[in-house]
């Protein structure tokens, strides 16, 4: 199923989208798309609606974050080796984790603020994993029976707060607009091998990231493992799983983001995003 969230900022609807690519609304039968319609037995009853008897959504409506009540947004550094290599950075042996604010979630589409002194801002085409139910001190074998879904996410990150401004990096990363989700939470059955999964990304019509989960130094089975041993992971929160290559970082010289410019990203099978920066 995709699963997505549609209307106005903060008064978002539930949603999903048909076999015709129709948008219906859930709004009758199901409160969000969150907490306890994540586990299975909720996106059970969701797949047992009668999909054609749902009102039709109107095609122009704004598509919100594709998941409410995310109380983490975890992110990991470094995840792609060529990425890594892109940046002079060595993979690092174990996953490297940082927090994104949670306020910096929006739409899929919704512009993007360049932040107040910003002159690094850069792109990162993720993959997002959208936990179900909640997990603690999970194995390997048995993480992915707590993932609800996967989505697209672009994290966004101003470099220099990032990286010469000293301490963690979540300062970086966590301005406002700077975590697009969406547009639509695709359940983990549509997604057989989620490090088989091909990514882009572009800025102006140029495609800058062209890459695959294939080359994920730490899987997402692993890393939802790994996380779970440090913290519960809970209904609703996000792991952004890093970026493949081509970052603006990595260009030679580096290239930035500025107002007007317009990004179009997608990773195969979970849909597209575009946003424009102001």
């Amino acid at each position: 199923m995709k699963l997505l969230r549609y209307g106005q900022a903060g008064a978002e609807k539930p949603g999903i989208l048909d076999k015709d690519g129709h948008i219906r609304d859930l709004s009758g039968h199901v409160s969000d798309i969150g907490g306890r319609w994540l586990a299975p037995e909720g996106l059970a009853t969701i797949a047992a609606l009668p999909l054609e008897t749902l009102p039709l959504v109107d095609t122009s409506a704004r598509l919100g974050p594709c998941v409410t009540g995310t109380g983490k947004f975890i992110c990991i550094g470094l995840n792609y080796s060529d990425h890594a290599a892109e940046t002079g950075a060595s993979v690092p042996t174990e996953p490297v984790v940082f927090m994104k604010a949670t306020s910096a979630i929006q739409g899929p589409n919704d512009p993007v603020e360049i932040p107040r002194g910003s002159e690094k801002t850069d792109w990162e085409v993720e993959l997002g994993v959208i936990i179900g139910t909640t997990a603690k001190y999970v194995t390997e074998a048995d993480a992915l029976d707590h993932v609800a879904g996967y989505c697209v996410i672009n994290d966004l990150s101003e470099r220099a707060f990032q990286i010469e401004r000293q301490g963690q990096w979540t300062k970086g990363k966590s301005c406002d607009t700077f975590g697009p989700l969406g547009p639509w939470l695709v359940t983990k059955d549509e997604v057989p091998d989620p490090q088989n999964l091909n990514m882009w990304l572009e800025v102006n019509g140029h495609r800058y990231q062209n890459g695959s989960t294939r080359t994920m130094v730490y899987g997402v089975a692993f890393v939802v493992s790994y996380l779970s041993q440090f913290m519960s992971l809970q209904p609703g929160d996000v792991i952004s799983t890093g970026t493949p290559p081509g970052v603006g970082l990595g260009q030679k010289p580096p290239v930035y983001l500025k107002a007007g410019d317009r990004m179009l990203l997608g990773i195969q099978g979970l849909g597209q995003q575009s946003q424009v920066c102001f």
